[in-house]
């Protein structure tokens, strides 16, 4: 099979090469997917499950990508729950190799059923960045009706799905990001927007709760945003400003059926938006990830036409 892999980390993007590769096979309770679409987010190849197992033994040449949507092709001994020919889409795990590749085994726990009028692109773009907004907006940061919440990147992968969600619970959504940044924000459904280079963000006031995507110093004003009480979610790190009065959470998100079934229902009945900002067929992905044009949005690989 096809497979885009990695092994030199000091290399980056550039170090990316499209290669053939043997399928693999389903190991217990594992599937196998044949690829349609794939997701990928840049930052994976600073992650280091993108270089060692588990163990910390050094695992490349390793396949990246953990985002993907296909058809079962093969179970795993004591694999339940899905069925061979079956569309799905899901959350690979770090640690194996990913979704880069015409073919890729994951455990079935770690997918869930794509309804037939949902596009492959469009199911591999939602388990990272839909999972990770879920997970920190009412998981880790009890988002309620009528809080407050500050979304930085509101115009990104992770951030619209952030906007997007905390409006549908009711909040009133503060965006962040650059000026060109603004109108997308805002399509996505902020309330308002803040343009990092030129507002002031401690006009923003207190709020119940802040969604960093960004860190560094963002971050550590941000903490003093967050009303007593209130909740500062990362995605970024720990979060250096701790107020004793703020629960501060950083977290790295999980794969979950059901969370995946709401998103991907949310999508199908148009209360959820996917921001996809490029699709490019497999031979051209690594042209496209050492592109220096910024995109907006998430890049998916499509595998298969």
């Amino acid at each position: 099979m096809k497979a885009i892999v990695v092994a030199d980390q000091t290399a980056g993007a550039a170090g990316m090469t499209l290669v053939e590769r043997r399928e693999p096979q389903a190991a217990i309770n594992d599937v196998v997917v044949q690829v349609h679409a794939s997701g990928f987010v840049p930052t994976e190849l600073a992650w280091p499950s993108t270089w060692s197992d588990r163990l910390d033994r050094d695992r490349t040449p390793s396949i990246p990508g953990h985002e993907l949507a296909g058809v079962v092709t093969a179970l795993g001994y004591g694999t339940t729950g899905l069925s061979v020919g079956q569309r799905v889409f899901g959350l690979a795990d770090w640690h194996r190799d990913g979704t880069l590749a015409e073919y890729v085994a994951i455990e079935a726990r770690n997918l869930a059923p794509l309804p037939g009028d949902v596009d492959f692109a469009v199911g591999a773009s939602l388990p990272i960045s839909g999972l990770t907004a879920w997970q920190g907006l009412f998981e880790h940061g009890r988002l309620q009706a009528g809080q407050s919440a500050v979304v930085h990147g509101a115009a990104g992968a992770v951030g619209s799905m952030v906007t997007q969600l905390a409006r549908e619970a009711g909040a009133y959504v503060i965006g962040t990001g650059r000026a060109t940044d603004r109108q997308r924000a805002l399509d996505f459904g902020a309330n308002e927007f803040v343009d990092l280079e030129t507002d002031a963000l401690e006009d923003v006031g207190g709020v119940d709760l802040v969604f960093d995507v960004i860190g560094g110093d963002i971050g550590k004003r941000s903490a003093r945003l967050v009303r007593a009480g209130g909740r500062l979610v990362s995605i970024v790190g720990p979060v250096e400003a701790r107020p004793a009065d703020v629960l501060t959470v950083d977290f790295v998100v999980e794969a979950d059926r059901p969370q995946l079934s709401e998103i991907v229902q949310r999508v199908r009945d148009g209360r959820l938006r996917t921001n996809i900002g490029n699709i490019v067929p497999l031979d051209d992905a690594v042209a496209a990830f050492n592109a220096t044009k910024r995109i907006n949005g998430k890049t998916i690989i499509r595998i298969r036409p």
